[in-house]
């Protein structure tokens, strides 16, 4: 079945999908080649089209902040009592009730 000369218009117009067409459309994701394929299945990559960033000089002096402070202190978990520490059947259903209460 195929839409009408009017249908098909407005439909032309929408971005292609992989559901459009059929084997053999990639849509890819534009990000574009580093290198070449080579005839043997290997990869070479062109070092020309290889993204590089440069960080401003005086960066760390710089007076902005990021959202997250550098002071934050990396907090461990405390299993005492549980043998299997995070990975404990009791704890899990102990959390689960504390949580969801009983049903």
């Amino acid at each position: 079945m195929q839409p009408t000369q009017a249908l098909l218009k407005r439909y032309r117009k929408l971005p292609l999908t992989t559901k459009d067409i059929n084997k053999g459309f990639y849509k890819g994701t534009r990000t574009g080649s580093m290198g070449s394929h080579t005839k043997f299945g290997g990869y070479i990559i062109d070092w020309k089209k290889v993204r590089t960033y440069v960080v401003p000089e005086g960066l760390d002096t710089f007076k902005l902040t990021p959202f997250v402070t550098n002071k934050v202190q990396l907090m461990r978990g405390r299993y005492e009592g549980y043998a299997l520490g995070p990975k404990s059947p009791e704890l899990y259903l102990e959390r689960w009730k504390a949580e969801n209460g009983l049903d």
